[in-house]
């Protein structure tokens, strides 16, 4: 199933710094301590990177608040040329960023290269983005002054990113930081820390000054990081991941009343009404619920589909999933590599077993592949019941369920009975319905008729317990701005 790195593909991983990246200068955790990468598709250790401790964490926190004045008052151009310059040498570089990512996390390369360049576009958008950050001046109602604002960066940032988009989660966030004029100290998921690596390296050839984003690599989140979201100097914290943890993270920022953006936990579902074009249906329920192994947010965690159609349905996504190669990242025609440890594959497993013993029946996959390396066969369940615990947890996984509804009211309550509220999919051809369905979920973002919803120029981002705040488009600028306003007697 899985084979050793490449010569080439070690040479990649020689090529990103393994050190941390503090006020402009690549240095060794305190200590010396390291941290094993591993390639999840083998159980390798393909890289030693530096683990970070809390004097590194405070020294990183040092730098960002010192360069946050100097990085303020530069002027907005120099800001986004710095971004278009980084954005450029991504796609440049995105073959190998591509092949390092998949060492590192497993999906395929194809499917890797279509992160970094989504990365990279957000890099491009806030290139853009920075000289249009605009005040306002007016009279004021009753006369007599002026009513001017402008717009301000927050200040220091904290910054927390996930395994599963290593590159896209941290360019989304750190693109509208630089172009805000904001300083930041960024962590990210100790599965995945090369890709963040490389973008530290790529925006320090860029010309980004030090201080303005350190990235420290470490173990231990809790141990570095509660102390820079405790510290007085900063003012913004974003953070994707569990709603868990997510949180403990909220508490925590309370003690400073920091700014929060928090894109969470998900449980997306993917509504089919019988008017829909079936086999349409199928291609899209192939990209949400496959893109990254199954291993996002935004994945369709759960098909509730009509009646009058559930059975087709039900059979072309099973015949589709099961034709789909699974293996390492880096062979030719892999479409789904494995998923990021063992801990995840049993909880995918665990849930698949909840469900067949609730009665669900398996139409493909439903075990893990034997072999080196954690992978799950793509698994379709249909007929499975309320009481089914993938119907309610996030799966993260190429599971794909299958319940069924009778109408139009019970496909909307279905949806909506979650705690979660990130983002829904629907299919139908009926325009009026599908205006009638949209308006009537709660979730922050709706695929219609398209099993995709990632845009760098679009507002990404959660209602009820997926989170808060908007990453992308126009709205993600003002997640790292304050309004000032000021009187001014004429």
């Amino acid at each position: 199933m899985a084979g050793t790195a490449t010569s080439q593909e070690q040479q990649i991983v020689e090529g990103v710094p393994k050190g941390l990246y503090i006020g402009g200068e690549w240095r060794d955790a305190a200590g010396g301590g390291t941290l094993g990468v591993e390639d999840p598709a083998t159980g390798e250790t393909i890289a030693e990177v530096a683990d970070a401790q809390p004097d590194d964490a405070r020294a990183a926190l040092d730098a960002a608040a010192g360069a946050q004045r100097e990085w303020a008052e530069t002027a907005s151009r120099e800001r986004g040329e710095i971004l278009r310059r980084a954005y450029e040498k991504i796609v440049e570089r995105a073959d190998d960023l591509a092949t390092l990512m998949t060492l590192e996390m497993g999906k395929p390369v194809a499917e890797s290269k279509s992160e970094v360049l989504y990365a990279a576009d957000f890099l491009h958008w806030y290139a853009g983005e920075a000289t249009r950050i605009e005040g306002t001046y007016k009279p004021a109602e009753k006369g007599g002054f002026r009513v001017l604002t402008m717009r301000q960066p927050v200040g220091p940032c904290v910054f927390i990113t996930p395994w599963n988009f290593p590159l896209a989660m941290g360019t989304r966030k750190i693109g509208p930081q630089i172009a805000a004029g904001c300083t930041a100290v960024i962590k990210p998921a100790k599965q995945t820390p090369l890709s963040m690596l490389a973008l530290a390296q790529i925006l320090e050839e860029a010309g980004l000054p030090g201080g303005v984003l350190n990235v420290l690599t470490a173990k231990s989140s809790g141990a570095v990081m509660e102390p820079l979201i405790k510290d007085p100097r900063t003012r913004k914290l974003s953070f994707t991941g569990s709603t868990e943890v997510g949180k403990k993270l909220i508490e925590q920022s309370a003690e400073q009343v920091l700014r929060v953006s928090m894109e969470l936990g998900g449980n997306a579902p993917f509504l089919v009404f019988d008017d829909a074009d079936i086999d349409d249906v199928v291609e899209g329920a192939l990209i949400a619920k496959m893109r990254n192994i199954g291993e996002a947010c935004t994945a369709a965690n759960r098909f509730h589909v009509s009646e009058r159609v559930a059975d087709e349905f039900a059979e072309k996504l099973a015949k589709k999933m099961g034709e789909l190669k699974v293996g390492r990242g880096t062979e030719p025609d892999v479409k789904v590599g494995p998923l990021i440890d063992a801990d995840q594959r049993e909880k995918v497993d665990e849930l698949v077993q909840d469900a067949k013993a609730s009665g669900a029946d398996v139409l493909t996959g439903g075990e893990a592949v034997d072999g080196s390396g954690y992978f799950y066969k793509p698994t379709v369940l249909a007929g499975v019941g309320d009481g089914a615990r993938l119907l309610k947890e996030e799966i993260f996984g190429p599971v794909a369920p299958i319940a069924t509804f009778s109408d139009e009211d019970e496909a909307i309550a279905a949806a909506n009975n979650t705690e979660y509220g990130l983002v829904a999919y629907v299919y139908t051809s009926n325009l009026k319905r599908a205006f009638r369905v949209v308006e009537g979920l709660e979730t922050g973002m709706v695929g219609l008729n398209q099993g995709i919803v990632s845009n760098a120029g679009a507002p990404f981002g959660g209602v009820k317990q997926s989170g808060f705040g908007r990453e992308g488009g126009q709205e993600g600028i003002e997640e790292y701005l304050e309004t000032k306003y000021v009187a001014m007697k004429l």
